[in-house]
């Protein structure tokens, strides 16, 4: 399902993107980078004493590369719709076929697990729990200003696909 429509998001006018904070690929990274430095300053070493490192690097191999898989799957949705996976560029199309039949952001979902994986596998107690503040930010800062966006540029169209697909996958 795909139509478009040439009005840019009512919360930029003049723009025709969603404004979002930072790339969201960053808001990860920041996440990651942050993690292993208040590891470094305040260790807890929870993940170290509770998993041994066979079973860390197993299941955080396991998650990061669930995560991977998962974004590269809707990044290629993205490119088979016509449309940039560059929040900072206009939406083109709808992207609502394969996996975004279930989520309406595998994209960040992936960064999630991404960050969780990097978090587990390396032992980095912090980098886990960076998860929560990751999500945080991907919502406040990219998803809802996308999703004001992909709604006025989409209008029915998107409302619909919102009510029929769930935003995380958990509710």
């Amino acid at each position: 399902m795909s139509d478009t429509n040439d009005h840019p998001g009512r919360d930029h006018p003049g723009q025709d993107h969603p404004g979002v904070v930072a790339p969201p690929p960053l808001i990860a990274l920041g996440g990651v980078v942050l993690g292993f430095l208040l590891d470094w300053l305040f260790p807890a070493y929870v993940l170290d004493t509770v998993l041994g490192p066979w079973t860390r690097g197993f299941v955080g191999g396991v998650v990061l590369t669930s995560g991977a898989a998962l974004a590269m799957e809707a990044a290629g949705r993205f490119r088979e719709a016509g449309t940039s996976v560059n929040p900072w560029t206009p939406s083109l199309q709808l992207a609502t076929a394969g996996v975004f039949q279930y989520l309406r952001n595998p994209m960040y979902v992936g960064l999630l697990l991404m960050v969780g994986g990097i978090g587990i596998a390396f032992a980095s107690d912090w980098t886990l729990a960076m998860v929560v503040p990751v999500a945080l930010v991907l919502h406040h800062g990219v998803v809802l200003r996308e999703e004001r966006y992909l709604e006025a540029r989409f209008g029915d169209s998107y409302r619909r696909y919102m009510d029929r697909v769930s935003r995380w996958g958990l509710f």
